[in-house]
């Protein structure tokens, strides 16, 4: 019998795969505990049709991604931190608080976590910051850290 896998099922394959078992595998355990659908004609367009959506979603995140990160590496953001005397800073500058700059002097939304600092920043000057907003798509903000006043 052929069925289409709901959820991954270890050595059968995975979630939206259609593969052969004996009936008995498929009728006792694949469709009683919801693993997976019988290969029917209907089915088989249902799956196709969840296929191509979620492809035209993936597609749309990814053109939103380039977009959002186009916008970032045009802008910048400034940013002051407290130093004391011989530049010594007393602070530094996180992914949190470049969030909220972000939000703030160029109002995008950008989440603290897609934020990647090898570590928080502690020096005054130009920094680059990468931003990961997708998997294929990395920004690179200007970041100007001043001395607070």
């Amino acid at each position: 019998m052929k069925v289409i896998l709901l959820e991954d099922v270890k050595s059968l394959g995975k979630k939206g795969e259609i593969v052969s078992v004996n009936d008995g595998y498929a009728r006792n355990y694949i469709l009683p505990k919801k693993l997976g659908l019988e290969a029917t004609g209907k089915n088989m367009n249902d799956l196709k049709l969840q296929k191509n959506n979620q492809e035209k979603i993936a597609r749309e995140n990814l053109e939103a991604a380039r977009k959002l990160a186009g916008e970032l590496e045009k802008g910048q953001i400034e940013l002051s931190i407290k130093v004391g005397e011989g530049g010594k800073s007393f602070g530094s500058i996180s992914g949190k608080e470049i969030a909220v700059a972000v939000k703030e002097q160029m109002n995008l939304d950008v989440d603290k976590k897609k934020i990647q600092l090898k570590e928080v920043i502690k020096t005054l000057g130009e920094h680059m910051v990468p931003i990961k907003l997708h998997s294929q798509v990395t920004a690179q903000l200007k970041l100007i850290v001043k001395e607070e006043a």
